[in-house]
This record gives structure tokens, sequence and C-alpha cells, in this order.
């Protein structure tokens, strides 16, 4: 995980993806998966990185998986500090207003796989969640490389 998200390692998430993607496609809970939606960057910090991790983790689940990686569905409308060391109190309070749909119609009516590098407390995952659920009839399933552990 270091290597993807801090030493430039691309193909880390690449390859991981690929294998999430061949264990998605076994499960009938993900067959009508229509669109992968990664969490997204602040655009000042995906500038420093020069990529998102979890877009790169997107697009391997896409290539096997067989569908696109939408990695502008969302966006992430405010720059945060790090939210590694926070409680999952103090997360939702951070995260709670910075996610927006980017594309909604796009998203209409889907089965959207959000994904992410690491779960940490979930308030990411469920603020963009919740955002998506927002959007006419979607669904979403999620899907992580790595959950830590406290």
């Amino acid at each position: 995980m270091h290597n993807l998200k801090y030493k430039g390692k691309q193909e880390v998430g690449t390859v991981l993806g690929r294998k999430m993607g061949t264990l998605l496609r076994q499960s009938p809970l993900f067959a009508d998966v229509d669109v992968i939606v990664p969490v997204p960057l602040h655009i000042k910090k995906e500038r420093i990185r020069g990529y998102n991790q979890s877009e790169v983790f997107g697009n391997g689940i896409a290539e096997t998986f067989g569908r696109p990686c939408m990695g502008n569905g969302m966006k992430r409308t405010v720059h945060s500090a790090s939210l590694t060391k926070q409680s999952r109190e103090s997360r939702l309070k951070n995260v709670g207003e910075i996610f927006v749909v980017n594309k909604p119609k796009a998203l209409e009516g889907k089965h959207i796989l959000l994904v992410d590098d690491v779960l940490t407390t979930g308030a990411t995952l469920e603020v963009c969640a919740n955002k998506l659920l927002e959007v006419p009839g979607t669904r979403v399933s999620m899907a992580t490389i790595a959950m830590a552990m406290h």
C-alpha cells in the first residue's frame, strides 16, 4: 500500500484491481454492476501525487470486470488534511460536505461499485455512497484494497 500511495508504484493498484475484479466477477452480488467510481482525491493532492490510487485500483477492476471506470464520477471540493489519524466522528465531520457527484445524469439508474484504497473507519466511503444514493435509481456496492487495523 505504501508503494502504491506514496512511492508512485501505480502497477500495484492495477494488479490488485485486476485480482479484485476477478474475484468480484465470481459473485452474483456484483453481476449487475454497471460502473466503477473511485473515491476522488482533491485536485491539489492528485497533482502532487500524479494520480489517484483509488482510480488506478478501479481501472484494474474495470479491465477484468468488463465495466467502465468513471474517474470523474465524483469530485472532492475541499482540500483537507490527511484523515489517517482521525477518529470516525472527526472523519465524518470533515468529509460530510466535501464530496459531490460530478456527473449525476450518467449515473442515474446504475449499480455503482465505489472503490477506495484503504478502509479505515468507513466514513469516507459512507459519505460518498450516500451522495451517490441521492442520484435517482442508484445502488452502491463497495470494494477496497485493504482495511486498516487499529
